[in-house]
């Protein structure tokens, strides 16, 4: 999370940028908008529920574990998840890490399915331990040759400080851990008791419950991942569609964060019981962030062109009808050599060439193992 050391102005010109960089995006779309021409799409065939869950697995654990510093790429996320297998050169941790994300998305659909049965420390605590897996060990070297190191305890309430220095140096710290039981107390009722109400929005929910949650920061390593996580808990539980923060939106995001920080203020047991007015930045920049991710999936589902395909959140138009030609044979050929592609698309091998290295550039296709075969990462819309 990053933090601004300059309180005078600095909110109001987050949000000056935030709201013409995604305002550029978005135009004249509200999550209100977006919403609606979502539900009017309702209820969705068993095809499109399943084109979707395809597109969102691939794009949630790619760009929740990427903002995290996992080095996957798209395209080895998509073959890992769809397929199980690993291509390329790949970290093992980074492996386990987005088949642990995966699994932990799994239950958090499944449990947000469970209307009738409350939010529970448990389940959150769970989700930790899914994520991380086993206790593991940190080790640091201190100034003057001499290591110390620490523990940390998959599924448990963090046993020591954790902190953070921001880009401008300062340090930032989260709650104690003393004070995390009793605030994760008090978020998990809070939760619960604001749901049966019903009196603030799904989405404002979702939004309040990831800020108080970060500013708890209640374990040792995997906070920011539970907390996209639990934001589509709740989504999901309303019957909305569960978004995804994209990685490339990183900055943006923690900026949101920062600004929210400078209003709620550094205790964290403030932070802990912000209030929606309290996290401006952070509620405007969710608001323009989910309405784009589900009008993006009403349009994934309704716009239909032979030249528009989806790659990462992305629509991509291409101007000649040979990328989306080319597309088209590599997903339904298993071997396809350039000289087949210069006879099936009727252009010469130059052009064949420069269209294959674009798509390669682009990631939106790699070679596979064997001569001729390829791997498409990129979706079309027909």
């Amino acid at each position: 999370m990053y933090f601004c050391s300059l309180k005078s102005g600095c909110i109001a010109t987050f949000l000056t940028k935030l709201t013409k960089k995604i305002d550029i995006m978005l135009k004249y779309l509200t999550i209100e908008k977006a919403i609606d021409a979502w539900k009017r799409l309702q209820p969705l065939s068993v095809d499109d529920r399943n084109r979707l869950n395809r597109r969102f697995i691939i794009d949630f654990n790619y760009n929740s574990n990427h903002i995290e510093g996992n080095t996957l790429t798209y395209g080895q996320t998509e073959i890992l998840l769809l397929f199980g297998k690993v291509i390329g050169e790949a970290d093992v941790k980074d492996v386990q890490d987005m088949t642990a994300s995966n699994v932990a998305l799994r239950m958090t659909s499944e449990e947000a399915n469970s209307c009738n049965i409350p939010l529970t420390q448990n389940f959150i605590r769970t989700l930790n331990k899914t994520l991380l897996r086993e206790d593991y060990t940190v080790y640091r070297n201190l100034p003057g040759g001499v290591q110390t190191s620490y523990t940390v305890h998959a599924g448990q309430y963090k046993t020591r400080p954790n902190s953070v220095i921001t880009r401008y140096g300062d340090r930032f710290e989260y709650a104690s851990p003393e004070e995390t039981p009793s605030l994760m107390t008090d978020l998990v009722d809070w939760y619960n008791e604001e749901e049966q109400k019903g009196k603030l929005h799904p989405v404002e929910l979702a939004i309040l419950f990831h800020y108080r949650y970060i500013r708890i920061h209640p374990f040792e390593d995997g906070n920011g991942r539970i907390a996209r996580l639990m934001m589509n808990y709740i989504l999901y539980r309303h019957n909305l569609p569960m978004v995804v923060i994209r990685s490339r939106l990183k900055t943006e995001y923690l900026e949101a964060l920062h600004a929210s920080d400078l209003m709620a203020g550094t205790s964290p047991g403030k932070g802990a019981k912000a209030s929606l007015k309290d996290i401006t930045p952070f509620v405007q920049y969710c608001k323009k962030l989910f309405a784009h991710e589900i009008y993006n999936n009403v349009q994934f589902l309704t716009k239909h062109s032979e030249n528009l395909w989806w790659y990462d959140g992305e629509q991509i138009v291409f101007r000649s009808p040979n990328h989306a030609k080319l597309l088209t044979l590599m997903m339904s050929e298993p071997i396809l050599t350039l000289t087949d592609m210069q006879q099936k698309l009727g252009i010469n091998m130059s052009a064949v060439k420069k269209l294959v290295n674009q798509l390669i550039n682009k990631h939106y296709i790699e070679r596979g193992t064997t001569e001729g075969s390829w791997r498409v990462f990129i979706m079309p819309s027909v």
